[in-house]
Parts: structure tokens; C-alpha cells; sequence
């Protein structure tokens, strides 16, 4: 027998440091949730819908079955989340000043999605839909690109990453003449 969810609207939450199932089978639409730990959830069957999260920590914390539709985040520590498993209907995600370091969005379609000064170390963008992505002010050291669609996105004021042009589509791609370096890194090119 299939758990009925529970619903939850225009509703402010905390300084709660929830534990593995506290959030499984519920939904929340237009909720704001301020200082709140979410590293030990596991998450079964949880949608967020215009919610808002504020210096949330969300590290290592395991998302398989969420929906994020219209999500943001701000100064937020989301290391090591794997957001590839995530509920793809209407996947919308925003991020600011947050802290992505050895996430994943394998295959996602972040179509639009917004990093505004963000860490993205070493963070798995392989085969995902980057168009019209603005990375803006965000640290890319390490993170991968292979497979990945870029056509429109804009990394002019980002830094550190690299990105094969032979295995990334970059049509219209946006970056810093400063950052050339990071499109010509297999070619041995030293650019000064």
C-alpha cells in the first residue's frame, strides 16, 4: 500500500537538522527553509515546488527520488549530492554562493540554470544539457564536460575550468580572453 503525501504550503522552517526519512512522502510549494541540515536525508518521494533554501546544508545527503521544480539556493553546502537521480519533470534550479564541490548532474537538462558565485570543484557535468547555463563568477577547477551540450552558456567571468571544444558542444558559448588557457589545455598551448 502506497504512503498518501502530506502537504505543506507558504510554510517557514528553522534551524532544523532533519534526520534520514523526516521529509519522505511530503511536498512543499512556496516554503522558505533557513539554516536547516539536510546531510542525513535520504529522501523517498519529496517535491519542492518555488521553494527557497538559506544556508542549508544538504552535504552527501542522498536526493534520488526529489523534485526540485523552481528551486533556490542560497549560501548553501551542497558537496557530494548527486542530483542525476533526481525527478527530471520540470527540473528548475538556481544557485547562489553555494558550495557544489564533487556534485553530480549527469545527463540533467539544467537548461537556464543560474550559478552565480559558486564553488563547482571537480563537479560532474558529463552528457548534461547546459544551454543558456550562466556560470557566473564560479570556480570550475576540475569539473568535467565531456558530452556536454554548452551551446549559449555563458562562462565569462568564470574560472579554472577545462573544457575539450572536440568533446563538448560550445556553439555560442561566452568566455574571458583571460581564460583561454582552459579551451586549449590538450593542445600544449601555453597562452600568456
Amino acid at each position: 500500500m502506497k504512503k498518501a503525501s502530506e502537504y505543506f504550503l507558504d510554510k517557514e522552517y528553522n534551524s532544523i537538522t532533519y534526520c534520514k526519512d523526516d521529509l519522505d512522502f511530503k511536498d512543499f510549494e512556496c516554503c522558505v527553509f533557513n539554516n536547516c541540515n539536510f546531510s542525513n536525508c535520504t529522501f523517498v518521494a519529496v517535491t519542492f515546488i518555488d521553494c527557497v533554501f538559506n544556508d542549508c546544508i544538504f552535504s552527501e545527503a542522498k536526493i534520488n527520488y526529489v523534485a526540485f521544480r523552481t528551486v533556490t539556493f542560497n549560501d548553501c553546502e551542497i558537496k557530494d549530492v548527486n542530483f542525476a537521480m533526481c525527478d527530471k519533470l520540470i527540473f528548475e534550479v538556481h544557485f547562489y554562493n553555494c558550495t557544489l564541490d564533487f556534485s553530480k548532474f549527469y545527463t540533467l537538462k539544467l537548461k537556464g540554470t543560474t550559478f552565480t558565485h559558486c564553488s563547482l570543484i571537480a563537479v560532474d557535468f558529463m552528457a548534461t544539457d547546459l544551454t543558456s547555463v550562466l556560470f557566473d563568477n564560479c570556480d570550475l577547477y576540475r569539473s568535467e564536460f565531456n558530452k556536454a551540450i554548452a551551446n549559449k552558456a555563458d562562462f565569462k567571468t568564470s574560472y579554472n575550468y577545462t573544457i575539450d571544444p572536440s568533446k563538448t558542444k560550445l556553439k555560442k558559448a561566452v568566455f574571458a580572453l583571460k581564460e583561454l588557457k582552459g579551451l586549449l589545455f590538450k593542445h600544449d598551448v601555453i597562452v600568456s
